[in-house]
């Protein structure tokens, strides 16, 4: 990628990032004891609509993400073999349906409960992700930001669907645990493109549950309107 072609993507970057900010409706739930007691007061069908919105949110700047990180460090040989290779992604092994048959046969139940799982195993991720970018040379703040970003959104995003899936289910026993699954070996320093490639299937996979997530949440808002004609 050309210097020239790098300025033009921030600056097309600058342009979009404020209106992310602007379009982004609080969802901290979280109040100054630690209670998730700020959502509680919404009605079930206003807070989905902000958990729906922080996920649309969280998977468009998850795309941007994915583009600027490759642009800026993955040679396009490596793009191609990457794409032809199958993602060993960190939630691989998690009870998460994926074809849309088995989408759609899920209860309400199961898929807020896969929302919420796979949200919690990406938070321990992206905090990793914030640390190792951090140690790139030239990399831009851009790029450090919408990491940061991403972050603490989902964050919000794990309290929104913890208080949902109380409304919802009327279920109190709400933690997973399906965070603590570990990434990586922090005291393990791998070669620099070793480094780079692992944290670019990390943003490509984080951007395929991003989807999900996004995906099964819409789902869910279909069948409490719509019941019989959600696709």
């Amino acid at each position: 990628m050309t210097t020239t072609s790098v300025v033009q993507w921030g600056l097309w970057a600058l342009l979009l990032w404020p209106q992310h900010l602007a379009a982004s409706i609080p969802l901290d739930c979280r109040d100054d004891q630690g209670n998730l007691s700020r959502c509680t007061s919404i009605s079930q069908e206003k807070l989905l609509d902000r958990v729906i919105h922080h996920a649309e949110l969280i998977y468009r700047v998850s795309e941007e993400l994915s583009s600027l990180f490759e642009e800026l460090f993955i040679p396009f040989s490596f793009r191609l073999q990457s794409n032809q290779a199958a993602y060993s992604c960190i939630t691989k092994a998690l009870p998460i349906p994926s074809s849309k048959s088995e989408v759609q046969q899920i209860s309400d139940k199961w898929l807020l409960h896969s929302v919420l799982m796979l949200v919690q195993s990406w938070i321990e991720p992206l905090v990793y992700l914030q640390m190792t970018m951090e140690r790139y040379d030239h990399a831009p703040d851009m790029l450090l930001n919408k990491t940061k970003w991403v972050s603490e959104k989902l964050s919000s995003l794990e309290q929104g669907v913890v208080v949902l899936i109380k409304k919802m289910l009327d279920e109190n026993t709400l933690a997973t645990g399906y965070g603590e699954q570990g990434i990586v070996q922090n005291d393990v320093q791998p070669e620099v493109l070793e480094s780079v490639m692992r944290d670019y299937t990390l943003l490509s996979c984080f951007k395929k549950d991003a989807h999900k997530m996004e995906t099964f949440l819409k789902l869910l808002k279909c069948r409490q309107t719509d019941k019989y004609n959600c696709a």
